[in-house]
């Protein structure tokens, strides 16, 4: 019962993860980077942004993944 309950969380976490990631913006500056640009103020506080916010969600949703696929493929549940 109990690895049932966690495989549906799993899959819902793998979907929810695909999501958050495919939210995101493109990290691809191109040749802007090479400009050595001044720090904006919207890089200064990018942890408030949507994207910053898509950055968070995408790390926690990543570590409850690997975390339940690890609990999952213990030989307790087998």
């Amino acid at each position: 019962m109990l690895r049932t309950v966690l495989t549906v969380c799993f899959m819902i976490v793998c979907i929810a993860l695909m999501v958050v990631v495919l939210m995101q913006e493109s990290k691809d500056s191109g040749l802007g980077s090479l400009s050595g640009e001044v720090d904006s103020y919207v890089r200064k506080n990018k942890g408030r942004t949507r994207e910053g916010q898509l950055v968070r969600i995408t790390t926690v949703l990543g570590i409850i993944f690997f975390v339940l696929a690890i609990v999952l493929n213990l030989k307790a549940f087998a």
